[in-house]
């Protein structure tokens, strides 16, 4: 039987820019065998797309709602998304 997938997209608000919020979170994704991507935002938030396994997907989700140590978040969203069409875990400039 196979684990059921997801895709969500996350919106993190809080100090979260400026403090290493992106390399952190594909260093976790990865390592939870997810894919996706992060970026910054102009309001000052971090854009999250991740797809998996959703027991992994969830997982990220309560990582991302403490983030690095140097992150202060404040607040997360989270909503249905498609997957991403390309595999792997990238940054977005």
């Amino acid at each position: 039987m196979s684990e059921e997938r997801c895709a969500m997209q996350v919106r993190v608000t809080g100090l979260v820019q400026g403090v290493a919020f992106r390399a952190w979170t594909r260093r976790e994704a990865e390592a939870m065998g997810l894919t996706g991507w992060v970026r910054n935002e102009a309001d000052g938030s971090v854009a999250v797309l991740l797809a998996g396994e959703k027991a992994s997907v969830d997982r990220m989700l309560h990582a991302l709602r403490d983030g690095p140590a140097s992150a202060r978040v404040t607040g997360i969203h989270v909503q249905p998304a498609e997957p991403p069409t390309e595999a792997g875990f990238r940054i977005l400039r």
